[in-house]
């Protein structure tokens, strides 16, 4: 039986509108920070956590955003909408670079299936479901 893994994510914003995102160690990619659950933790526990370890960052979390399938590697992710409430940027074994994007600067510097978790939260609407190959949205069904 096929295993699916859970990631959380946390888009994290100033009262600036700036947008907190590490650059991967492992790929040089650009993204919210987050990583896989543990699995004794809770989803809002573990955007925390994630959060802290790769940026230095301690944060709030508000609210669920959306949930997006990664459909070749069987990862689920759960991506919050939260605030920072201190810390100091820092980077971490897993981030090579801690910056702070204003909305516009998500698409330049993201790729598709990143950016759209940033742009989704920053839509106060309904959490957003949605599919992907790694790389690019799937259409939907």
């Amino acid at each position: 039986m096929p295993l699916h893994s859970v990631s959380v994510a946390g888009i994290v914003v100033r009262d600036d509108g700036r947008v907190l995102v590490i650059r991967r160690a492992d790929n040089g990619t650009w993204e919210p920070p987050g990583g896989v659950l543990e699995l004794d933790e809770r989803p809002e526990d573990g955007v925390v956590r994630e959060v802290l370890e790769e940026t230095g960052i301690s944060i709030a979390v508000e609210r669920l955003t959306g949930v997006y399938k990664n459909m070749s590697r069987g990862v689920v992710a759960l991506v919050f909408l939260c605030r920072p409430v201190g810390g100091q940027e820092e980077t971490s074994a897993e981030s090579t670079a801690v910056e702070w994007l204003l909305p516009h600067e998500v698409q330049t510097t993201m790729t598709e299936v990143y950016a759209v978790r940033v742009l989704d939260a920053l839509d106060s609407s309904a959490p957003h479901v949605r599919s992907h190959d790694g790389r690019h949205l799937l259409e939907s069904a």
